[in-house]
């Protein structure tokens, strides 16, 4: 079977065909994931109302300021927004091709991890995450959302609402609206298959 082509956004150029609409569902499943209105974002952004809503509608461009501003109202990665492809209409909002996910986060932090759903919409979001050897989430995440994983590799132990966990390899967890920390207790590095709903990123 042979790969579609397909088409990259480069942080520094204009959006291709088809960046916009995709830009456009990310940012309104970030805002609708956080309980937010157009409203609401508008005065916190010091932006308009009409224009936001042209922006979630792939209408209206953002500029990377604005992505910038974006990306710290909702508490992630500006480079969330770039540096994914645009897949062919046939395969938008359903297939993510190996190589070709997002990547958040960096090697720095300790964990990387990559976006296997095609998009922030939907009910839910799988991401592939890879935790360095010792990396370790020291202060508790709390977050109103429900969570399960899946162990491809390594070690891993996780802390959910004050019990710690030690998984091996196949082993899974889920939890839901509970502060957590995990760590990599291994010398080698973790992978989880981590299942997110709603959409945080």
């Amino acid at each position: 079977m042979s790969l579609q082509k397909s088409r990259h956004i480069a942080a520094d150029g204009p959006l291709p065909d088809g960046a916009n609409a995709l830009l456009a569902r990310d940012l309104r499943a970030l805002r609708k994931a956080r309980g937010l209105t157009l409203s609401e974002i508008a005065l916190k952004l010091g932006r308009s109302v009409g224009w936001l809503s042209q922006v979630e509608r792939g209408l209206s461009t953002p500029s990377i300021g604005d992505l910038r501003a974006f990306a710290d109202l909702f508490g992630v990665p500006v480079s969330l927004f770039f540096g994914h492809d645009v897949p062919e209409e046939a395969e938008r909002g359903v297939i993510v091709r190996a190589g070709r996910r997002r990547s958040l986060g960096t090697s720095d932090s300790g964990l990387v991890e990559e976006l296997l759903s095609p998009d922030l919409g939907g009910s839910f979001e799988m991401l592939r995450s890879e935790f360095a050897p010792g990396a370790e989430l020291k202060t508790a995440a709390h977050r109103p959302t429900e969570e399960a994983g899946y162990l491809v590799s390594g070690r891993f132990d996780i802390e959910i609402d004050g019990n710690w966990h030690s998984l091996a390899e196949g082993d899974s967890f889920r939890f839901g609206g509970k502060p957590f920390r995990w760590k990599n207790p291994g010398n080698e590095p973790a992978v989880v298959i981590w299942v997110i709903s709603p959409p945080v990123y």
